[in-house]
């Protein structure tokens, strides 16, 4: 399983170049391999050879808050009961309050306040309430799991997804109550024509056509998946009475690659709507304009300016050339790597703006870092003008569930209105989507079995769908985490509360297979995660 694990990471790489690893299962032992960088760099073929196994997690990381230290790399691991592993995708909004019940009710070590690490021992404890003392693999059904899931979200507020590796017994994938963050289902037939199912969970179903695999379905809000690594056999439960999905908008915007499929809604389709939507508000704006051409920021805009340009009745121009070896500048962590990044990343085809009036569109806007280096590139490339519009509204507000960003003050949109946005980054003028032509265009091409009423918006509205109080004292604790100069004076050192951002894969397998490790379980590093099972052989 392990080459599975490597492929789906490295579909999944755009979710995450801060961290990767893996865990694998093998007859009761546990392999693990992470480090920090690239999936390619972070497994060579001598870890390969030792990550054995039929079941195994994968994840790939990047820090919403904290070090970038591989001590906070994934998947995570206890010892007890059985031998849990877990790679998680999002944030907790209570791990203050849920650390000190974890260290001093339930007496288990924490090294420290990572959300994922109190994730990982209160379903370990739950297990353990349900299945006691018994030696792994016994005494472990799945409704002692889907219990465990129960405690789990009854205890955990916040957006959380991800895997659970129990050695010896299979994996569970498990998505909150609001659906919040993805998890994706699917299944092949076994290669050994036994009739059994391989199975895959992944954050994002792209790494599941890519691995061969049929889209099942969405996890649900407050579902448990549970594959009996035992029996081959899946099973599923709502482990939460009140689940509603409300899946965050941003990963339509910018995260999620445009070929994913997500709460049954095409990623492309969507910021196709939202390229119109947007040029539907120009039009409205400035229905004299004397916009020559549209031109996007790669990479992730570009669907929405096709379509803004197919609308606005402009020809669609590829302006800037990406260098494909940098990372994506919003999840790089510090203001001066991102600026520096920039200009490394992006050239500009001089011919494209000389003379001319040029509409960029950008997904989003953030620090507004990229934003201002890339209209100084359009002046300096020779262009007249240089109009700039967002196919996300303006960003004002922290995301507390999971993405990375970050505190008010560092927002550009923090109280500016638009002319004044449009000044800080130097263009001519600026236009935002409107939240509810965002949400019309996920929600209108949701399918009709499956429609999309309601979404986070949190980092536009201030709306937290969660529901429990965000008090000031949260905000502060989480300013002086995520703000740049904090995170520049703790880069390498392992920092507290910090939260990961993740992809996420498991898989069932019907037949053992190897895959490459490096090291034994034994210290908790945050990383995304990757899992597969075997569906038709037991461990021993």
């Amino acid at each position: 399983v392990n080459q599975m694990i490597f492929d789906g990471l490295t579909v999944l790489q755009h979710r995450g170049q801060d961290a990767a690893g893996i865990v694998t299962s093998e007859r009761r032992r546990l392999h693990l391999r992470k480090d920090n960088g690239l999936v390619k760099d972070v497994f060579q073929t001598h870890h390969m050879a030792e990550l054995r196994g039929n079941v195994g997690l994968g994840h790939c990381r990047y820090p919403t808050a904290g070090s970038s230290s591989c001590a906070e790399a994934q998947p995570l691991y206890t010892n007890y009961p059985h031998g849990i592993c877990v790679a998680h995708n999002g944030n907790l909004t209570n791990t203050h309050e849920l650390t000190d019940v974890v260290r001093d009710t339930m007496q288990r070590h924490v090294n420290t306040d990572s959300d994922s690490e109190v994730l990982l021992n209160i379903f370990a404890e739950c297990m353990m309430n349900r299945t006691g003392r018994g030696a792994a693999g016994h005494g472990c059904e799945a409704e002692d799991v889907f219990a465990a899931i129960e405690g789990v979200m009854e205890k955990c507020k916040g957006g959380y997804a991800g895997a659970y590796l129990i050695n010896g017994v299979g994996i569970v994938g498990f998505r909150d109550p609001h659906g919040i963050r993805p998890v994706v289902l699917g299944s092949r037939q076994s290669s050994l024509g036994n009739g059994k199912l391989d199975y895959v969970l992944a954050s994002e179903s792209v790494a599941i056509d890519t691995l061969g695999f049929n889209l099942e379905r969405d996890v649900r809000a407050g579902e448990a998946v549970f594959i009996d690594m035992r029996t081959g056999e899946m099973q599923s439960k709502i482990c939460h009475p009140d689940a509603s999905t409300s899946p965050c908008i941003f990963e339509y915007v910018y995260f999620a690659r445009p070929d994913s499929i997500m709460d049954g809604v095409s990623v492309y389709e969507s910021r196709l709507k939202m390229g119109e939507k947007l040029a539907e508000k120009v039009l409205k704006l400035h229905p004299d304009h004397d916009i020559d051409v549209v031109i996007p920021i790669p990479d992730t805009s570009r669907t929405s300016a096709l379509q803004a340009a197919y609308c606005l009745g402009r020809p669609f121009r590829e302006g800037f050339i990406k260098n494909r070896y940098i990372a994506r500048t919003f999840i790089m962590p510090g203001q001066e790597t991102r600026k520096k990044s920039v200009r490394l990343k992006l050239n500009t085809i001089k011919s494209e703006f000389a003379g001319r009036n040029v509409l960029l569109v950008d997904d989003s806007v953030v620090r507004g870092t990229t934003a201002r280096e890339i209209v100084e590139m359009a002046r300096d490339a020779g262009a007249n003008k240089v109009y700039f519009t967002s196919a996300a509204p303006p960003i004002r507000y922290p995301n507390i569930y999971g993405i990375d960003i970050p505190t008010m003050r560092e927002l550009v949109a923090y109280e500016r209105d638009e002319e004044q946005i449009a000044k800080h980054i130097g263009c001519d003028w600026i236009i935002y989507q409107d939240l509810k032509d965002l949400e019309a265009s996920v929600s209108t091409t949701a399918p009709p079995d499956q429609p999309l009423e309601k979404f986070d918006t949190s980092c536009f509205s201030a709306k937290y769908v969660t529901g429990e109080t965000i008090g000031d004292e949260y905000f502060t604790r989480l300013h002086k985490l995520r703000n740049d100069a904090a995170q520049e004076e703790r880069r390498g050192a392992p920092l507290k509360d910090s939260q990961s951002r993740s992809s996420m894969t498991g898989t069932m397998h019907s037949a053992p297979q190897s895959m490459d490790g490096c090291e034994p379980v034994s210290n908790d590093k945050r990383q995304s995660v990757t899992g597969a099972g075997s569906s038709c052989e037991p461990l021993n």
